[in-house]
Formats: C-alpha cells, sequence, structure tokens
C-alpha cells in the first residue's frame, strides 16, 4: 500500500512540475510576443505616424523580429488618456512609445517622473539642437529623444515683394518695424495684406518672445513672468502695430487661416516649417514664394532671427519592453542620417538631429521654392533658436494672455493687461 501511495504522490508532483513548467514556457511565450510587438500612440497620420513606420521599416532591416502597433489618436485625446493612465498608476494598455508635444513634456516628466524610461545612454544629446533638449529632460537626465523641430520662417510672396520695390536680400535680418514699414508698401501697391491673424491664437507672441530668448516662465519653468517682461510687452505691442497699420486680414479658424495665403489674400506666412506642405498645396504659386529668417524683436539688442513653434519628441514608458523601444529609437531618431534624410524627402520633416543637415535631402533646392534650398536654410536657423523652458503650464498661461490680448486690442492699458494676466497665472500654477 504503501509503496502505491508512493507511486501516486510521484506521479502527482511529475504532473504539476510538467503544468508548472507548461505554464512557464506559456507565460515566457506571451511576454516575449509582447515585447517584440511594441505600442505607440501618436497623431497625424501623414506626418508622425509615417515617420514611426518608416522608422520600423528601417530598424527592421537589421531587427527583423521587431513589430509595431501605431495607435492613432488626437493630440488632446493621447495627453488625456496619458495622464488618466499614469496618475491611476497601471500599466495595463499604455504603450510602450508615445510621441509628445515639447510644450507640454514637462508636465508629464515631473508628474510622473518614474514613468518614463532614461534614454540618457542611448543617444549623444550633443548631437541635437540645444533648444530642443531642455523640454526634453529632468534633472540633467534625458527622457525623450528629439523629433521634429518647429523651426520658423519667414514665407513670403516675392511677385508681391517686386510690386512694392523689394527683393527678398531686403528682408534679411529685419526686425518688426523694418517689416510693418515693408507690409505697408505691399499692401499699397498690391492691395494685399501683409499677414493673417487670429487674436485667439497666440503662436505669433509665442515666437516673437522666443526671438529675444523669452518665455511666459521665468528660468525655472515654473514662475510666471508677464507682468514686467519687456519682451512680452514688446511683443504684444508689435501685434497691435500690425493690425492699427492695416496690414493684417483677420481669421477666425484654421481653415480660413489656410485659405488667406492660398488664394492669394496674404503676402507673407510667419510659422513653423511644418507649414512648407500647406504654402506648396497651391500649385499655381510655384516660383512665388520664399522663405527667410524670422523677424526679430526692436527692443532687444541680443534678439536673434531665429526661433520656433511646436515640435515634439518620443517618449518610452518603463514597462515592459522598454529596452527594445529605446533601441529603436536610438538607431533612428537618434542617429541615422540617411533615415533623416528619407522623412525628409517623404513627409517634410525636418529634424533636431545636426548631422542630417549635411545630407543629401537636406541640400536639396525645391523648386516650388524657386530652386531654394529650405531645408537646408530652416537647419541653419535651428542652431539660432534660443534656449527657453517651457515649463508645464504654456497652454494655460496662453489662455490667460488670449483674454487679455483682447481686452488690450479693446483699449486697456497693456501693464494693467500684463499685471493682471500674472496675478492670475500666480493663482493657478502653484
Amino acid at each position: 500500500m504503501k509503496k502505491i501511495f508512493a507511486l501516486l504522490l510521484a506521479s502527482l508532483l511529475l504532473l504539476s512540475a510538467c503544468s508548472s513548467e507548461s505554464k512557464t514556457t506559456e507565460e515566457a511565450s506571451d511576454t516575449e510576443k509582447e515585447t517584440n510587438e511594441l505600442t505607440v500612440w501618436t497623431w497625424d497620420p501623414n506626418f508622425n505616424v509615417k515617420a514611426i513606420n518608416m522608422a520600423m521599416n528601417t530598424y527592421n532591416k537589421e531587427n527583423s523580429k521587431l513589430k509595431l502597433k501605431v495607435i492613432e489618436n488626437a493630440q488632446a485625446d493621447i495627453v488625456q488618456k496619458l495622464n488618466t493612465s499614469l496618475s491611476s498608476g497601471t500599466s495595463k494598455g499604455m504603450p510602450n512609445i508615445v510621441l509628445i508635444e515639447d510644450y507640454r513634456a514637462q508636465s508629464f516628466l515631473k508628474a510622473y517622473p518614474d514613468a518614463f524610461f532614461e534614454l540618457s545612454s542611448y543617444f549623444k544629446a550633443e548631437d541635437f539642437a540645444e533648444y530642443k533638449l531642455a523640454p526634453t529632460s529632468l534633472e540633467d537626465k534625458h527622457y525623450g529623444i528629439p523629433f521634429d523641430t518647429g523651426v520658423s520662417g519667414f514665407y513670403v510672396r516675392t511677385d508681391y515683394l517686386e510690386k512694392a520695390g523689394y527683393t527678398v536680400e531686403d528682408l534679411q535680418g529685419i526686425d518688426w518695424n523694418k517689416y510693418i514699414e515693408i507690409g505697408k508698401k505691399v499692401k499699397q501697391a498690391t492691395g494685399k495684406s501683409m499677414i493673417s491673424m487670429d487674436p485667439k491664437d497666440l503662436g505669433l507672441i509665442r515666437q516673437m518672445i522666443q526671438t529675444s530668448g523669452s518665455w511666459y516662465l521665468k528660468e525655472d519653468g515654473v514662475t510666471p513672468d508677464l507682468g514686467d517682461n519687456e519682451f512680452l510687452k514688446e511683443a504684444f505691442t508689435t501685434y497691435k502695430e500690425i493690425i492699427d497699420a492695416d496690414i493684417s486680414k483677420p481669421v477666425s479658424d484654421w481653415g480660413q487661416y489656410l485659405a488667406s495665403f492660398n488664394s492669394g489674400e496674404t503676402a507673407s506666412v510667419l510659422t513653423g516649417n511644418w507649414m512648407t506642405a500647406s504654402v506648396k498645396q497651391e500649385a499655381s504659386q510655384k516660383d512665388k514664394w520664399a522663405v527667410v529668417p524670422f523677424p526679430k524683436q526692436s527692443g532687444n539688442a541680443n534678439s536673434v532671427n531665429a526661433t520656433n513653434l511646436g515640435g515634439s519628441s518620443w517618449y518610452v514608458l518603463n514597462i515592459s519592453g522598454k529596452e527594445k523601444a529605446a533601441d529603436l529609437l536610438a538607431k533612428t531618431f537618434g542617429s541615422n542620417v540617411d533615415f533623416y534624410q528619407d522623412i525628409n524627402k517623404e513627409i517634410g520633416a525636418i529634424g533636431t538631429y545636426k548631422p542630417a543637415a549635411e545630407g543629401e535631402a537636406y541640400k536639396a533646392a525645391d523648386e516650388f521654392f524657386g530652386g531654394q534650398p529650405i531645408t537646408q536654410d530652416f537647419s541653419k536657423w535651428v542652431a539660432d533658436i534660443p534656449q527657453v523652458n517651457y515649463g508645464a503650464h504654456t497652454y494655460v498661461i496662453e489662455d490667460i494672455l488670449a483674454v487679455g490680448m483682447q481686452d488690450y486690442l479693446k483699449g486697456k492699458d497693456l501693464d494693467t493687461v500684463l499685471k493682471d494676466a500674472q496675478k492670475q497665472a500666480e493663482q493657478q500654477i502653484k
């Protein structure tokens, strides 16, 4: 009887061991399967989605086992989903890689510092434009691999300029006073407005103050800098002067904004380089556009003809598969000159990876712009963009300033407008 019992017990133990081994093997297989398929959250199917898929294709030439699952949503939805998931403390359903706009990056890094995988050892920070590193870093550690630059340009209709007696060379290195002067003559000669503006959208103000190395916050990225910010005050003043000079066309939404220059009603566009595709949308305007450096502020001797609007970077979540995700980004966006040529030719993306500027695509002439190598020019301006600390509250403060702008345009004293904005910002940012 004892022998029978011993045999039964041995059999049960063997079955248990086999079952356990089988389960462990199955779990290992599931884990391996999971980490061989990376999930990405991003927006814009024609730009960001294409870019990360092209990165995967480049990476797979040497790492064929890795697969990518790209989930595309509106940027606002990604921000909301990311905040909801990270605040709950769960990793279920989280992506391995997520694209975050530079203006929003610090809010995530400071609120959830343990949620992101450090990438400092995966790429050489010194190979990227300096201004791009501040928003992607926290306490001297790099958590984002920079992607596209929002380096701004001054797109201008050369045919309208000529009618007003100017050439593209006359626009090199100008300040806003000169811009307004030229705008008046263009309006007089052609009947066209120099620029279209939406007072609810302060992207132009953002660009103006960054040329002077200034932002809505002080260097700590936390303290509001509105009430006594001389560069912000000049930007508001310039904005109103453009309107008072009758050289602007008011618009109230994105569609009207695009139509204003595609229809030929405005002579210039001052925004990030990502606008190039929209400018080129009107094929009949080929050879009628050029891009020159962004105007600088006149009240600051240190202001430069270079600034930025937008841009984003790639981040890796601190979950299973993080090393593979980091390796994918490092060997494409983090170091691959040829890859940057490919995404420039395919989707017009201009990165902040400095060695890429020496590539063939970056030097190529753009026939729409009369043969001007606009990508090369944009790349030169990237190096001159002043580094500022965007902090975590760009859009909160901009909502306050948008109301202040309306009050100012209606006649409220500017000093009062900015001091009131300062108080509101201090109350909301604690």
